[in-house]
């Protein structure tokens, strides 16, 4: 339940604040996907009418959240008129606000609502960010866009993996991109066949790396059809918290 207070972990050390933001920093101006500049820059450019007077963000879009988490959400990419405009992952679109309202009656964000980069919202214990940094035409990466994207992913994690126990994955494509971080981050390759994706599927292997869910996408698709409730994502961040020593 949302309220009250709660633990939060102490501040990250100066050294792992630099890291994280000299790796923003980078991301932010990665080019290296030629299709993903065109298009995050022409959709910054001729906008959407309700957001015309609006100046768009056109870049990769960084993580967000705490330092030092203990869960990871995963997602996909920006949406084009969301986190490509607002500079923020999951903010200011219809995902966001199912993915926030849930996180915000876990007790795991101080506010149910993303529509900006200034809005004041915070996370506890919790850190998002997408598999591919660049908002995509279609909403679809390639798998070299996937591939170019892989190192800023893994260096993220490295970056936390001190704390870092759980990771949730938004979507099969997600999912699919946890097992490379797994071997580059960790060291430990994949079981073989891989765990199949699902909502609520579970990886606990090997057994000191973090834990693996798996949860249907917050996509408009998914929350307008119910193939993804609000029940079905609490069940899932009420698994992830215990996993994570966040309850």
């Amino acid at each position: 339940m949302a309220g009250g207070k709660r633990p939060v972990a102490p501040p990250a050390p100066p050294r792992e604040r630099e890291a994280l933001t000299a790796l923003e920093a980078r991301v932010v101006a990665c080019r290296r996907c030629p299709r993903l500049v065109a298009w995050r820059e022409e959709t910054a450019h001729v906008k959407r009418r309700a957001y015309r007077e609006e100046t768009y963000w056109g870049r990769p879009v960084p993580a967000f959240g705490d330092p030092r988490a203990r869960l990871l959400l995963v997602g996909l990419a920006p949406a084009a008129h969301g986190g490509n405009r607002t500079g923020r992952i999951f903010t200011g679109d219809r995902s966001g606000d199912v993915l926030f309202a849930a996180l915000y009656r876990a007790g795991l964000a101080n506010q149910p609502t993303s529509v900006s980069a200034g809005d004041g919202l915070t996370m506890r214990g919790t850190r998002i960010f997408a598999a591919v940094r660049c908002a995509p035409p279609d909403n679809k990466p390639t798998p070299d866009e996937r591939d170019n994207c892989a190192p800023w992913l893994h260096r993220e994690i490295e970056l936390i993996k001190p704390t870092l126990r759980v990771v949730v994955a938004l979507g099969a494509f997600a999912w699919a991109a946890w097992w490379p971080a797994l071997l580059s981050v960790y060291g430990r390759r994949p079981p073989s066949p891989r765990p199949s994706f699902g909502h609520g599927a579970l990886a606990r292997v090997p057994v000191d790396t973090p834990v693996l869910l798996g949860s249907y996408h917050v996509s408009q698709q998914n929350t307008f059809t119910g193939r993804l409730t609000p029940a079905m994502l609490d069940d899932v961040f009420d698994q992830a918290k215990r996993f994570a020593g966040l309850d």
